[in-house]
């Protein structure tokens, strides 16, 4: 082999896509920290730390909260496999990828999802879900995506959930675009198994994803009919190694470093407040509103409906989709999302997540794409 490898040096990229988001130098720094074991007593303290901190993000006194040690397609499988059973009835609403990704984990599990749909950039309706709750009382779950990725939707995580316990369904949400970006209260509205990840509004690096687990939910796994198919997601056996108290049972390797990168990502929305980084996402996506339109950019998703932090527009007609996507990458180190699925070429996502939902990257953005396009 006659190749010559060297070390790795990336561009500085300003990250305004659908995710990884800009990490605050802070969050690098926790990375780089040296690395101890991960039965030390002081990475177990650490551990309790994180824990606590997550049950504040998500606002929740759930016992049973932490993060995966794995991306949040993980987080999404460990809430799946732990409460979906052969046989199983679970009602999926989608409007969009991550939708169709819950079904397929409920498929895999050997349920049966039986599937709300509405149309790609438009919030779930309520009153379809409601028909389908009384078409299937026997439907064990309704699960969801809080903030849809793939079309920049917010759907109404409170009322969803209010209507899926008027039926007596666990409540499944996936809250990886949303956590630590807009309102999101567990325990208020009633949500029994969530998961999120790290890369998003959070601003760490990819690999981790917090999940939470309610005393109705975790009630259920105990009183499975079958073991969990997944040995490294079993709650159950995860629990001996993040449950409380200073003895921990050996379970698997924690990304040591990660955990450091997550507690200081956790540690900087506590400083902030979790008021405080809603209101802060909200205002940056007035700001950069305001300079889309004026660029003649539409807004795909109705106003009441749009994610703050995850903003689809229109491509112009005769505009090259990868073309101006390229020319930003190459010539101004900034990264925008394309469209998925059927919204492939036709639309943008820029997302504003974050460290990254700031002034300045606002205004780069808008300044970027003015140029490129003119």
């Amino acid at each position: 082999m006659n190749q010559k490898f060297q070390s790795f040096f990336p561009p500085h990229r300003t990250l305004m896509g659908p995710g990884p988001s800009d990490v605050n130098p802070r969050i690098l720094d926790a990375l780089s920290r040296p690395t101890i074991g991960h039965l030390d007593p002081l990475f177990v303290d650490l551990m309790d730390q994180t824990k606590q901190l997550l049950q504040f993000a998500f606002q929740t006194q759930n016992a049973l909260t932490m993060p995966v040690s794995a991306p949040g397609s993980a987080g999404m499988e460990a809430v799946f496999v732990n409460l979906v059973e052969p046989g199983d009835k679970v009602i999926v609403c989608q409007n969009g990828v991550f939708g169709g990704r819950m079904q397929q984990n409920v498929q895999r599990c050997g349920g049966q999802a039986v599937m709300v749909q509405d149309e790609w950039g438009t919030a779930t309706d309520i009153n379809k879900l409601e028909q389908t709750l009384k078409m299937h009382p026997d439907a064990k779950a309704v699960a969801f995506v809080h903030a849809e990725t793939s079309t920049g939707v917010r759907n109404d995580a409170k009322a969803l959930c209010a209507l899926a316990k008027q039926y007596e369904c666990l409540t499944i949400v996936d809250a990886v675009t949303s956590l630590g970006g807009i309102e999101l209260a567990v325990d208020d509205w009633q949500i029994d198994a969530i998961y999120s990840g790290t890369q998003k509004c959070l601003s760490c690096v990819p690999g981790l994803s917090p999940v939470s687990f309610s005393q109705q939910a975790i009630d259920v796994i105990k009183q499975r009919r079958s073991p969990v198919q997944s040995w490294f997601l079993d709650m159950d056996l995860v629990m001996g190694y993040w449950g409380q108290g200073t003895k921990r049972a050996y379970h698997h390797t924690a990304p040591v470093n990660s955990i450091y990168a997550l507690h200081e990502s956790l540690l900087i929305l506590h400083e902030e407040g979790l008021q405080g980084a809603w209101d802060r996402h909200a205002a940056m996506h007035l700001k950069l509103r305001a300079g889309l339109e004026h660029l003649g950019l539409e807004f795909v998703v109705k106003e009441q409906d749009r994610l703050p932090q995850l903003n689809m527009v229109r491509i112009p007609s005769g505009i090259d989709d990868a073309a101006i996507r390229g020319r930003l990458l190459n010539e101004f180190n900034l990264e925008i999302g394309a469209g998925l699925g059927a919204l492939a070429g036709k639309v943008w996502r820029i997302g504003l997540m974050g460290y990254g939902a700031s002034q300045k990257n606002v205004d780069y953005c808008v300044n970027s794409l003015r140029q490129v396009l003119m």
